[in-house]
């Protein structure tokens, strides 16, 4: 359990600092996405966006604990 909490620290670090570079990628503007823009409401919904992220980290956790 501390190491993956070292780990999950460490990552939220790198991505703080990567965020500037990160924040040019597509993630969250993908086909799929929902947005509803009307004069006074807007909605975004990334469910694409949410797909993707949950089968890699699916992917990841199932390669972390096969070991």
């Amino acid at each position: 359990m501390q190491r993956l909490l070292i780990l999950l620290g460490l990552l939220l670090l790198l991505a703080g600092l990567a965020w500037p570079w990160l924040s040019r990628l597509p993630f969250g503007r993908l086909p799929g996405d929902i947005t509803i823009e009307r004069e006074n409401f807007s909605f975004y919904f990334p469910i694409t966006t949410g797909l993707l992220l949950s089968l890699f980290l699916s992917a990841l956790l199932w390669w972390w604990f096969r070991k």
